[in-house]
């Protein structure tokens, strides 16, 4: 078995052609049939182009909001817990007074 040679596109061949996608009613497989482009080709266009990138950049700008939601998730557990104590003092000594 023979492998084909891998064709490089243009990328703004690319571009138009995961628009064309997007913007019309035609099937991949069809818009990849006029195009002459192999249908995972295109497949794998479209995915690429609507993924959202990840780098490390992002990820290590996220840490200090992991940092502060882990914070303030122990503060919220804090202050839920000493509602709870100031709930059943008020109700002991409202029962006192009565």
């Amino acid at each position: 078995m023979s492998r084909e040679k891998s064709k490089n596109y243009p990328t703004e061949f690319k571009t138009a052609a995961v628009k064309l996608v997007s913007e019309s009613n035609l099937s991949i497989s069809q818009i990849a049939q006029d195009l002459g482009v192999k249908e995972g080709t295109l497949q794998h266009w479209v995915r690429l182009t609507h993924q959202p990138r990840t780098t490390s950049k992002t990820i290590k700008s996220d840490d200090p909001l992991y940092k502060e939601l882990k914070q303030l998730r122990k503060e919220v557990a804090r202050l839920t817990e000493e509602r709870n104590i100031l709930k059943k003092a008020a109700a002991y000594f409202a029962k006192d007074h009565l």
